[in-house]
């Protein structure tokens, strides 16, 4: 299913008044051309040890540069815990979005039409409770390296099969950005895009250490810190 996130002519006049967002806490990046092949569909769920790859959008036609699409580092991966301490055994369900894609399409004084697809890697520790987790995500538009102008929050319910630990969903979403003039380029924008997170599992973040479900398995494997 594909979403969309149009950001108002409002919000992009007001868009001073707004939180600035840190330039430099994004994890990656993607620019027009910039697909891997051999990925899920959009919307397409698959479980197993298989690492997906994402499958490249339409290529569009745009009369400037794209606006610059990321992930915001601190918010690039999901994981629940239990108990007080940071132990392998006590990971409920995690997340990771492991990469996207983009392109766009503007002309004239014509809204930019942003269109992303993102891939998410899911799995369930020790502690995960039942088959399936509703996750929530997040994109945001900015100023370049500024005030955010919009930001929108999705959900992501995923169901894990029987005696699977891990499963890959990809999300396509358009975002519509208005221009005040036709001398707006794309490049004046960024896209950002992260998982709704607690602020202690930001903190797990940006301290690099990581949890990796092993398919198969119903223990978790630790993953040295980056």
């Amino acid at each position: 299913m594909r979403r969309v996130l149009k950001v108002s002519l409002a919000s992009a006049l007001v868009a001073a008044t707004l939180s600035s967002v840190a330039p430099v806490a994004v994890a990656q990046s993607s620019r027009p051309g910039g697909a891997q092949q051999d990925r899920p569909e959009a919307g397409e769920q698959r479980t197993g040890a298989r690492r997906a790859r994402i499958a490249p959008l339409r290529r569009r036609t745009a009369a400037g540069p794209c606006p610059y699409v990321k992930i915001l580092y601190d918010a690039a991966r999901y994981v629940e815990m239990t108990g007080d301490r940071v132990a392998a055994a006590n990971v409920g369900y995690t997340g990771e979005i492991e990469g996207l894609v983009s392109d766009c399409a503007y002309e004239g004084d014509s809204p930019i039409t942003v269109e992303t697809r993102v891939l998410f890697n899911l799995g369930r520790g020790p502690q995960a409770d039942g088959q399936g987790r509703t996750y929530r995500y997040w994109i945001a538009v900015t100023e370049r390296n500024a005030a955010v102008l919009d930001k929108v929050y999705f959900d992501l319910p995923v169901s894990f099969e029987a005696g699977a630990n891990t499963t890959t969903v990809t999300q396509d979403n358009t975002i519509v950005i208005p221009r005040a003039a036709a001398t707006t380029s794309g490049d004046h924008f960024e896209i950002l895009v992260g998982f709704d997170i607690t602020p202690e599992m930001a903190e797990f973040n940006r301290s690099g250490s990581r949890f990796r479900i092993t398919a198969g398995t119903s223990e978790p494997t630790e993953a040295p810190a980056q």
